[in-house]
């Protein structure tokens, strides 16, 4: 999700709540400690230079029970962050504390923002010599008109 879809989002909200992967809620007391720009700029296995800009937000809960972070709030943080860091309107990565610090793209139902789970990928496969998968078919839904039963083929 990027920047302005998470903030037209916030916009129609009495609260936020972040979903984990689980179903789990971020406990209500969460506070965005962070909203900022990362900028990423590498070379891949297969010798590609690339650039990544993406949107940080750090998701942090403590006992803190008193206070909630309310939309209009998360509104005006975020507005100050495209000031003074000129954010782009990028997509957004959620980090969180879990086991370790875990980095999710977002999505939303309508109600939640959801923590989507993120994976690594080569991105240069087709230099490094890995292949596609193949997409896998079900032998019932191929359709073969040379190899029929009563043809003999087999």
């Amino acid at each position: 999700m990027k920047l302005s879809e998470f903030r037209d989002h916030l916009s129609g909200l009495k609260e936020i709540a972040f979903e984990l992967p689980s179903g789990q809620l971020v406990p209500e007391h969460f506070h965005v400690t962070e909203v900022g720009k990362i900028s990423k700029h590498f070379i891949d296995c297969g010798g590609t230079l690339r650039n990544e800009e993406k949107i940080s937000f750090q998701l942090w809960e403590e006992n803190d029970y008193n206070h909630r972070l309310h939309p209009e709030k998360l509104v005006k943080i975020i507005d100050l962050a495209k000031d003074k860091l000129a954010l782009p309107d990028a997509e957004i990565e959620v980090e969180y504390q879990g086991e370790s610090i875990n980095k999710f793209a977002l999505d939303f139902d309508g109600k939640n923002f959801l923590l989507v789970n993120t994976q690594t990928t080569c991105l240069a496969k087709d230099q490094c010599g890995i292949q596609e998968q193949k997409p896998k078919v079900k032998l019932s839904e191929l359709q073969n008109s040379y190899c029929t039963p009563e043809s003999g083929c087999c």
